[in-house]
């Protein structure tokens, strides 16, 4: 069975674009990948392209040795947009090959480890009485774990980090002592604040209001995660931005992550999902999955997460408060995972799982999208 064609779909879909790919085979037979880049679909498609020019003719059940060709064959090797394309087709090539085996991909990866996939769910209100009447609701609805809403996350011109720290940390104080001490709780910054911010955020609380603090600052600098550890002892939750096992490599050699955020829709696909995985599980670091995306992203991370020993919660989009990407859209994704409560089942359905009317998708329009440019009040660029 050969590759025969590669198409990139870049559709809007509920309130953001998704950037679907679909692999073509001699065969017939067919899989969905789905890039994570979000705002730089674009660019991602350009490598497809360029990826495309060589794959057809390649035999499509060679998933590993396709993976090697498509990051080491070039001078300029990984980076997040040419990893970003090596994830759809990585991706799409498991679909296949499940397809074909007449297998659930979980098969493809050692078979699963659980009956089922737990979520974590997010508030959408900002700090205040009704982010903690979220926070019940996900609770009454069957969570357990959920991440709380920081102040001026929803800012599109104007943030000053020191403004909205004390009012996180107030609410986030609120909420442990409303829902008690067996909710797992957590933020995330957005990697918007400096090592000096985050500190304070975090001595601003009692000791095990939080379970974990997500991206507080930007991952470049490892040692500044050091500097961080010093100066507070709420877990870590890194890395739905890496780009490869390289990236998460310090991270976890280093022991500075605790929750590893890994995005199988930017890290290089299952393949490669499942190298770190396994890389973590020999530091005891859990895997809590990034699923901002779509149906293809989140049935190819049940698969991941099904199969792999060392996994804490899924990311999800789709809570009672929240209703944030459009997964309902029933009339694209005919066959796709759908909430039971708060957990995700996991089904026997060869390849993903998942169904798309792909005539439908073909008339969905891309529609461009960037993201905030913040600046402080002194006219400064800052994070998104």
């Amino acid at each position: 069975m050969k590759i025969s064609k590669i198409i990139p779909y870049p559709v809007k879909v509920g309130i953001r674009n998704q950037l679907l790919v679909k692999v073509e085979t001699d065969e017939g037979i067919f899989g969905w990948g789905e890039s994570g880049l979000s705002g730089r679909e674009k660019a991602v498609i350009g490598a497809i392209e360029h990826f495309s020019e060589w794959l057809v003719g390649k035999p499509a059940f060679q998933i590993g040795s396709l993976w090697q060709e498509l990051y080491r064959s070039q001078y300029f090797e990984g980076g997040r947009v040419l990893v970003a394309a090596i994830s759809a087709i990585d991706i799409a090539l498991h679909d296949i090959k499940g397809k074909a085996l007449q297998v659930p991909v979980y098969e493809l990866l050692g078979g699963k480890q659980r009956d089922f996939i737990l979520t974590f769910a997010t508030t959408s209100a900002p700090p205040g009485p009704e982010m903690i009447d979220q926070a019940k609701q996900l609770v009454e609805a069957g969570w357990n774990a959920m991440r709380l809403s920081p102040s001026g996350h929803g800012s599109k011109d104007l943030y000053e980090p020191r403004e909205h720290v004390a009012e996180s940390a107030k609410w986030c104080i609120k909420a442990r002592e409303q829902l008690g001490e067996k909710v797992v709780l957590g933020i995330d910054y957005h990697h918007r604040l400096t090592v000096a911010e985050s500190a304070s955020f975090c001595q601003k609380m009692p000791r095990g209001t939080l379970d974990f603090i997500e991206e507080p600052i930007r991952d470049e600098c490892p040692s500044a995660y050091h500097a961080l550890r010093k100066l507070t002892d709420i877990p870590f939750a890194i890395g739905e931005e890496f780009a490869s096992k390289w990236q998460f490599q310090p991270y976890v050699e280093e022991d500075i992550l605790q929750f590893a955020r890994i995005d199988v829709c930017n890290v290089g696909g299952l393949t490669e999902s499942m190298k770190v995985a396994g890389c973590c599980e020999s530091h005891y670091i859990d895997m809590m999955p990034h699923n901002p995306l779509g149906p293809v992203c989140t049935a190819a991370t049940i698969h991941f997460a099904a199969a792999i020993a060392n996994f804490s919660w899924l990311e999800t989009r789709a809570s009672p408060v929240e209703q944030y990407l459009g997964f309902d859209d029933s009339e694209i994704f005919l066959e796709q995972p759908r909430l039971n409560g708060a957990v995700l089942p996991i089904t026997s359905t060869p390849g993903l799982g998942i169904t798309i009317d792909e005539k439908r998708l073909q008339h969905q329009a891309f529609e461009f999208w960037e993201a905030p440019h913040l600046r402080r009040r002194d006219g400064s660029i800052t994070n998104w």
